[in-house]
């Protein structure tokens, strides 16, 4: 962890700030270098944090970094930073990016990663890429309990100054996960999961509050019995359950339903891909699709899907009436 004297930061938008202002805060000695596109982001962390110094470039944050995090919505964001746009990290000369580590943290299409990783071990063959993406939303970032999921092997030498770093700093377990892209076959296996879950907890709820069951008492059968989950326990679609979950505030902040939809939509192309069979990918993908192009729920936490099936969210004083 010591020798990374300078950490760079691209993309500061929802996760990202967080992470950025929980390096900051537990680094106090390592300049951080960052860059968006969006300058109000930027603007928003420096308030906070003046000791953050914003790049006007991808390719200047990585040529003044030993180690480099990206933090992008999708895969054709990250092609730019990294190989397609005018100041791309790729462009940049062999000696400036020499023995440097990039960590891309976007959930992004195993195709596009692998790639990047191809282009940059052809063009500047003594750097380091790494699909490193993340579990754990927005509250994961802000807590710094981030699941940390690395393209690569426990044995690779970068991986134990890596974990420290990570687990001192943004995260609460780090994974590796095999080999160049694993990383993101394990994300993308486990969003499917998660959101297919919510899907089913947002059903569960909905289904025992129309029925009379009060949401408090049912949510407590859950987290006692076989349908326990994190997200009925920690992210409950159903607002009041969970004070800090987005539901309990509009379905604001989270991680959002069009990510979701992405998300799910990388996942069943991958399972096509491979040959695995999905019995629920259909369906899943539908009601993310549909929430999506909901003007009640577009923009907002994933978990708006309970909104999407006509769950009640002003359901309390009103307990103990079915129907």
């Amino acid at each position: 962890m010591d020798s990374y004297n300078s950490i760079g930061f691209i993309g500061v938008g929802a996760m990202g700030k967080e992470m950025v202002d929980n390096l900051a805060r537990k680094l106090p000695s390592t300049q951080i270098f960052i860059h968006d596109v969006n300058q109000d982001a930027i603007n928003t962390l420096i308030a906070a944090r003046p000791s953050l110094v914003a790049c006007a470039t991808a390719r200047e944050v990585a040529e003044q970094s030993s180690l480099t995090f990206t933090m992008l919505p999708e895969g054709h964001h990250v092609r730019l930073v990294y190989l397609d746009g005018p100041n791309c990290i790729a462009s940049s000369s062999p000696s400036k990016l020499a023995h440097k580590l990039l960590l891309d943290c976007s959930t992004i299409d195993t195709a596009t990663s692998l790639d990047i990783s191809a282009a940059l071990r052809r063009l500047h063959p003594s750097t380091s890429f790494y699909d490193t993406p993340v579990s754990g939303g927005v509250l994961g970032a802000r807590d710094a309990t981030l699941g940390i999921f690395i393209g690569c092997t426990e044995s690779d030498p970068n991986f134990p100054p890596l974990n420290a770093l990570l687990l001192s700093t943004v995260a609460s377990s780090v994974i590796p996960c095999g080999g160049p892209s694993l990383g993101l076959v394990a994300k993308l296996a486990n969003n499917y999961l998660s959101g297919t879950i919510a899907i089913a907890t947002a059903e569960a709820m909905n289904m025992g509050m129309r029925a009379g069951v009060d949401a408090r008492v049912l949510a407590r059968v859950i987290s006692a019995g076989s349908g326990k989950n994190h997200i009925a326990d920690k992210f409950n679609p159903v607002p009041g359950i969970c004070p800090a979950a987005p539901s309990s505030r509009g379905y604001q902040g989270g991680f959002r339903v069009e990510l979701m939809r992405k998300d799910v939509g990388l996942a069943t192309e991958m399972a096509e891909r491979v040959g695995a069979r999905l019995v629920l990918g259909e369906a899943v993908m539908g009601a993310y699709e549909g929430a999506s192009g909901d003007p009640r729920c577009a923009g907002r936490d994933s978990r708006v899907v309970y909104r999407y099936l006509g769950g009640e969210e002003e359901w309390e004083g009103k307990e103990g009436k079915e129907g």
